[in-house]
């Protein structure tokens, strides 16, 4: 009778555990995948702000206040601009100073937290770029997807997904650069689990392997032949909408900032930045994978490389600490003829325009004018 009641307490015990274990999973997947759409990335820290001047701004001294380029910069209620560090402004040693663009909204007073943003714009083309636009809606699997549709001269029209933590506002940076310079239509979307679009049923992101369908949808919108630019779970819907859409003879080229090449690795970094422990994330891949479907083409992947039959521009990095650049590497190395990839360092996911935009614009453009 007694090995009898152990053995149950033992199978209860057990029982108990794989139940949490699987519930620790669920719940470490759901704060991996769950959309924060116009929120930062986990990982990014907090910067405070010492003071403020004429065209220059000091911020606490930290890796990314450091960094090259020119930046958004988030806080309550504030958005600005940040360009380069200024080196020969005196500072404490604990700070650093860079120029500051502009204000666009709020007031940076001394001791506010921010944290620094790829996102340079807020709020329409027309509103933040002064560029001529149309609302424009387009039929997806789920239902409407709201998109900006800016037109040009040019036939061939280029298609933008943003990606992990940003909007439809993200490419807004280097829309002045293809619309005005380059004349192309450029039609900017809004996807599934968006402010203003449908939310997917299970409540998550995919990393790219279900929202690639709203990209699809958008080249159903009256295109013949386009570019596809999308920028982390945009870049790896790019890659599923060449290979596997019905239209896909329409897309000329794709250009892929910082792409999910690997969603398990994605999945990772996120849950850990969100601080699951290190013992749950086997957990959260087995978890989302059981909730989400994602399989990818082999361990890991999110996008055959073998599937790729056109013009691949790649920027991309070994800063970036969200979609592992060794990925983007071993995919360019993979297809040479397609793949032309354009290495950044010192710029963390999302950002590589960010980093040298003089340097990233002349790259599109001679990636571009062949497509024409």
């Amino acid at each position: 009778m007694r090995s009898a009641t152990a053995a149950a307490v033992a199978a209860a015990t057990l029982i108990g555990a794989g139940t949490a274990a699987v519930a620790a999973g669920r719940h470490a997947s759901g704060v991996a995948l769950r959309p924060r759409p116009g929120r930062p990335l986990p990982g990014e820290p907090r910067l405070t702000v010492h003071a403020t001047g004429p065209g220059r701004i000091t911020l606490t001294r930290a890796l990314p206040s450091l960094r090259p380029g020119v930046y958004g910069l988030e806080g309550p209620g504030v958005h600005a601009v940040v360009g380069p560090v200024l080196a020969d402004v005196p500072h404490a040693p604990d700070t650093v100073v860079r120029r500051l663009e502009r204000v666009d909204h709020g007031t940076l007073e001394a001791g506010i937290r921010v944290r620094l943003t790829p996102r340079l714009y807020s709020g329409t083309p027309g509103s933040a770029l002064g560029i001529p636009y149309e609302d424009v809606e387009i039929a997806g699997e789920l239902g409407p997807l709201p998109a900006w549709y800016v037109p040009a001269a040019r036939a061939t029209w280029v298609i933008t997904a943003h990606g992990l933590g940003a909007t439809r506002e993200h490419p807004l940076n280097v829309l002045g650069f293809l619309s005005r310079r380059l004349r192309f239509p450029v039609l900017d979307l809004a996807y599934r689990g968006d402010a203003g679009a449908p939310r997917p049923a299970d409540g998550l992101g995919h990393l790219g392997e279900s929202e690639w369908r709203d990209l699809d949808a958008a080249l159903r919108h009256g295109a013949r032949s386009v570019i596809l630019h999308g920028w982390s779970t945009g870049a790896a819907m790019a890659l599923h909408t060449a290979a596997h859409s019905r239209l896909r003879d329409r897309i000329a080229g794709v250009v892929l900032d910082s792409p999910v090449l690997d969603w398990e690795a994605t999945l990772r970094a996120l849950a850990a930045a969100r601080r699951v422990p290190a013992a749950l994330l086997p957990l959260a891949v087995r978890a989302a994978q059981g909730r989400t479907g994602l399989q990818g083409q082999g361990p890991g992947q999110t996008a055959d490389p073998d599937a790729l039959k056109v013009p691949a521009l790649v920027f991309h990095g070994p800063g970036d600490s969200v979609a592992p650049w060794a990925a983007t590497r071993a995919l360019a190395e993979r297809r040479p003829g397609l793949v032309t990839l354009h290495t950044v360092r010192e710029a963390p996911h999302a950002a590589m325009w960010n980093a040298d935009p003089e340097r990233y614009e002349e790259a599109m453009r001679r990636f571009l004018t062949p497509l024409l």
